[in-house]
């Protein structure tokens, strides 16, 4: 599950780059992912259970969060920008 999210994402954030719109994107949804790749981490950090699992965790979530800072960059420029939406 997390190598196949892992795979996923990149094409999301490749979509938000170009797309320049928050179109099929939802901040709650980033959110909650964001979150539970958090907990993720949190549970593997303090329960000292560091493995190759960690490392996707960790990639997934810099990854939702590029995600999640290309979602307000495009709500930006859509609100300069009302006609393209």
């Amino acid at each position: 599950m997390v190598v196949s999210f892992g795979i996923s994402w990149p094409m999301s954030i490749i979509k938000s780059v170009k797309s320049k719109s928050t179109k099929g994107k939802s901040l709650i949804f980033l959110l909650l992912i964001l979150f539970g790749y958090g907990c993720g981490i949190a549970s593997k950090l303090f329960k000292a259970n560091i493995t190759y699992v960690f490392i996707f965790y960790v990639i997934n979530f810099v990854m939702v969060f590029i995600d999640l800072l290309l979602y307000f960059r495009n709500k930006g420029i859509e609100k300069r920008n009302p006609k393209n939406e």
